[in-house]
């Protein structure tokens, strides 16, 4: 049932791309890749990753943010007439389909108090809790599972995070290293 839940956000992902590409409204675009990031997020949060997920959305809030800022103070558009119409009928249909499937999650979920992990014997964390000890012989759980079983995630994380704070170094340091030789000459 998960993989046909991926297929769809697949093809969700499709079209809004499709759209983000096609469309000649900035604003539009912008939104479109939006939802390209959060049906990523949702994915991540089928296929049972949900630390990755959690930054996915971090990173797609705080990208859209900066990206909506930058389309409105360049392009202001209105929406008149029966586009509006359009508009409010799209809305109204997306937050109906975005009700009904928080209302489907809500039933499934297990009672107040019970961990969703505890039912299910080979997730993850059931692996990591029983055989951790055993699998790296250190005693807490928790360095078992950030330095042996998610070593090469925690490097992929750090790498990332380091690229980010270089990468904001590089473009919002003071001086360019041109004006410093301009200015030495």
């Amino acid at each position: 049932m998960a993989l046909f839940y991926i297929y769809i956000l697949l093809l969700f992902m499709v079209i809004a791309a499709i759209i983000a590409v096609e469309t000649k409204d900035l604003l539009s675009a912008v939104i479109c890749v939006g939802a390209i990031g959060f049906g990523g997020s949702l994915m991540f949060l089928f296929l049972r990753a949900p630390d990755i997920a959690i930054t996915q959305i971090v990173v797609e809030v705080l990208g859209l943010i900066i990206l909506i800022r930058a389309t409105i103070a360049r392009d202001l558009t209105f929406i008149t007439g029966d586009r509006e119409f359009f508009g409010t009928v799209v809305s109204v249909v997306i937050l109906l389909v975005i009700v009904v499937a928080g209302i489907r999650v809500f039933n499934t979920m297990p009672e107040f108090g019970v961990p969703v992990f505890a039912r299910i014997p080979e997730t993850a964390s059931q692996v990591y809790i029983s055989r951790g000890l055993a699998d790296t012989g250190a005693t807490n759980v928790v360095t078992s599972v950030y330095l042996d079983y998610r070593a090469y995630d925690t490097l992929g994380e750090a790498t990332v995070l380091f690229t980010a704070v270089i990468g904001a170094t590089a473009i919002l340091r003071s001086k360019s290293r041109k004006r410093l030789e301009e200015s030495e000459a």
